[in-house]
């Protein structure tokens, strides 16, 4: 265990040193969620207001998908991962006494914990003193909020865990192009980052409720608005731990045996 915190240290404070990105990243996403804002006022203003979702709460759901976009968004790929698979130099992570597994999963959930340190605090500063109709509520209740981080916290095991397969897959494929697409796509539709889910048709709310990437990012932002009542918070919760052991364990599983049929060429 002290060799995976000793990589998550160094990896979390190599991420810290990226200012520049941050910064720039930072003026993106904010410039980003105001667009998004117009254009969902545009739809509430021509009569499609849903009964699902208030305003404020859809406001403050974007700019929390803003803040903790770094946590949240499935698209955030690690290309050095990706060319240890595809260059070879995979052979020098089989040669040390760890396990690839907990090991990748470490680097990328440090990288994604860096990347939110850095950026989510000026958003939040930001859209707090914005006029009232786009500026982010206060969470519903202290009870709401401390979902909220335990959620948010498990939506970040769970995506990271989801992203692991998409690298393993790389054993087989030996591209990452398809797979990026697909899982990427598939990741911002059904997670609610591309529609809040609220706002889509029913049928399709029942297909975001039945696979994993809704219960990464849709929500935990929504239980900080009170949108989602407490007991069904409570319950998504459950859902995020039982989805956490399903794909942790099937990575796991897959890793080992990617590694142990994986060949080498070159030298």
């Amino acid at each position: 265990m002290r060799t995976y915190l000793s990589f998550f240290r160094m990896r979390f404070l190599n991420g810290l040193q990226y200012r520049v990105a941050a910064v720039s990243g930072l003026v993106t996403q904010f410039f980003w969620g105001i667009m998004f804002i117009f254009i969902c006022e545009a739809f509430y203003k021509s009569g499609g207001t849903p009964s699902t979702i208030a305003w404020n709460d859809l406001v403050t759901f974007i700019w929390l998908q803003q803040a903790f976009l770094a946590l949240i968004m499935l698209y955030d790929w690690d290309f050095e991962l990706f060319e240890m698979v595809t260059k070879g130099n995979i052979s020098y992570e089989m040669c040390r006494p760890v396990d690839i597994y907990k090991l990748w999963y470490v680097k990328l959930f440090s990288k994604r914990l860096a990347r939110a340190t850095l950026r989510f605090s000026p958003i939040i500063i930001i859209a707090s003193i914005l006029p009232m109709q786009y500026r982010i509520s206060l969470p519903q209740s202290p009870s709401s909020f401390m979902l909220f981080l335990v959620s948010l916290t498990l939506g970040l095991i769970l995506l990271v865990a989801i992203s692991m397969l998409i690298y393993i897959s790389i054993f087989k494929t030996m591209s990452p192009v398809g797979s990026m697409a697909f899982f990427g796509l598939m990741g911002e539709f059904f997670g609610g980052m591309t529609i809040p889910i609220p706002l889509m048709p029913l049928w399709l709310q029942k297909v975001c409720y039945a696979l994993p990437f809704r219960w990464c990012a849709d929500l935990p932002l929504r239980v900080y608005s009170g949108n989602i009542p407490i007991n069904e918070a409570l319950t998504g919760v459950l859902v995020q731990l039982g989805w956490i052991v399903l794909l942790v364990g099937f990575g796991s599983f897959a890793m080992k045996k990617c590694i142990r049929l994986a060949l080498v060429q070159g030298g």
